[in-house]
């Protein structure tokens, strides 16, 4: 877990993973958790910066009677040249200024091509700026087999464009979590895991780096697939906490999440040890998570791949060892020094794991043997936040969704956004 365009089109690259280790905590009682809904705190929600361009005026006459909701602007595709997308009913297409739009009425494909020099087309319209894509309601638009029920809009990008989708953002709740968490988990875990994903999206449109989009469809923000195919389960669960965030001290924080803790989360600084440490994010026992096969796992991994790790930090030669340097109270590794012929390097755990590809940080056994390296440990994930493991287990131990948010993040409260 665990999830989120703008012109002048400089893209920020940094992967925002859902990665981590930490140190230990007990479970906490957390009285300052808000315990009802009705009792909620409320906080605003956050704007997004100044720059970002107002969307121009919805073509589609019967989206004045929608709701208001938040839009996020998901990143869907990058520097793409060719595109089709399917719309089953009608669809708008024009530009932000209005100057060129038209109106297809009967369910179709159309295409999307980068004909250069900044300039694109979608269907028969063409333009030296973005276009922009609207389904009329109850029209869904169909890219790469996934299904949205936002506008889509085609943003130039020199010699390819940009897809991007504004959705509102309870739509976009509804992309997420079937794709963080199964559909068909207890209704409390899918609850826990929407307030949590609501949390994340918010916090994360306080630090937009981009002018185009907001959010990545990947792990660097949240798993998308779009708000078009919805899981009965999963809108019950976003609708049911419609709203509702986590905070703590009244404001906003990274309601980080992950497959399996192997016993216990970690405080957030041994993941990034430049982070915060704050309450809700310092660590949590956990009970309820060894019913899942993520719990324990062994894995090899070859040399190779451990040496091309290697050579990114200046350490050449063949493979002698690898130890763990330095690890939490839980046994979740925060170091591991690697020897070669040449040398040695101890590095972060969770970079290792990252680019070597194991399952997580919390490491009880590793031996290097002729042609790879043995890897034995707990949990799968940073192990920082929520345990989704953890908060299935819990959930069909009978235990709400306010509980499970108290365990996993202890301190946090339960707050309403406007």
């Amino acid at each position: 877990m665990k999830n989120t365009l703008r012109a002048p089109l400089v893209f920020f690259l940094a992967a925002f993973l859902l990665a981590a280790c930490a140190a230990p905590s007990q479970k906490r009682g957390g009285q300052n958790f808000s315990a009802a809904k009705g009792e909620s705190p409320v906080v605003s929600a956050p704007e997004t910066p100044e720059e970002k361009l107002p969307d121009p005026p919805s073509q589609d006459p019967s989206s004045k009677n929608a709701p208001a909701d938040k839009t996020v602007r998901v990143l869907l595709a990058e520097k793409a040249k060719t595109a089709e997308i399917k719309h089953s009913g009608r669809v708008y297409v024009y530009t932000p200024d209005l100057s060129k739009k038209y109106k297809v009425s009967a369910p179709g494909t159309l295409a999307v091509k980068a004909l250069g020099n900044g300039k694109i087309q979608l269907g028969t319209l063409q333009a030296a700026q973005p276009i922009i894509l609207e389904p009329a309601k109850d029209t869904l638009l169909t890219w790469n087999k996934n299904v949205y029920s936002g506008k889509i809009f085609i943003i130039p990008a020199g010699n390819a464009f940009h897809l991007v989708e504004h959705a509102p953002l309870e739509t976009y709740l509804y992309g997420v979590l079937p794709y963080e968490m199964s559909y068909t988990w207890p209704l409390e875990a899918l609850k826990a895991q929407a307030v949590a994903a609501r949390t994340y999206t918010l916090k994360s449109l306080e630090n937009v780096k981009n002018k185009n989009f907001d959010l990545y469809s990947d792990v660097r923000s949240q798993m998308y697939k779009g708000g078009g195919k919805q899981f009965d389960s999963v809108r019950k669960a976003v609708d049911e906490t419609r709203g509702q965030v986590l905070t703590h001290e009244g404001k906003l924080f990274y309601t980080y999440y992950h497959a399996n803790c192997g016993g216990g989360t970690d405080d957030v600084r041994s993941w990034n040890p430049g982070a915060a440490s704050i309450k809700p994010l310092s660590g949590a026992s956990c009970k309820y998570d060894a019913h899942s096969k993520s719990h324990s796992w062994q894995m090899n991994v070859s040399h190779a791949k451990v040496l091309a790790y290697a050579k990114t930090v200046g350490l050449a030669g063949t493979l002698k060892s690898i130890k763990i340097a330095r690890k939490t109270d839980t046994g979740r590794a925060t170091n591991l020094t690697i020897r070669t012929s040449k040398g040695s390097k101890t590095v972060a755990c969770g970079k290792f794991r990252l680019a070597t590809g194991i399952r997580s940080c919390k490491i009880n056994k590793v031996s290097v043997r002729k042609n790879d390296v043995h890897f034995e440990g707990k949990g799968y994930g940073h192990g920082v936040g929520m345990c989704q493991d953890g908060a299935n287990g819990m959930a069909k131990g009978g235990k709400d969704y306010r509980k499970i948010l108290k365990n996993y993040y202890p301190g946090a409260k339960i707050a309403e956004i406007k």
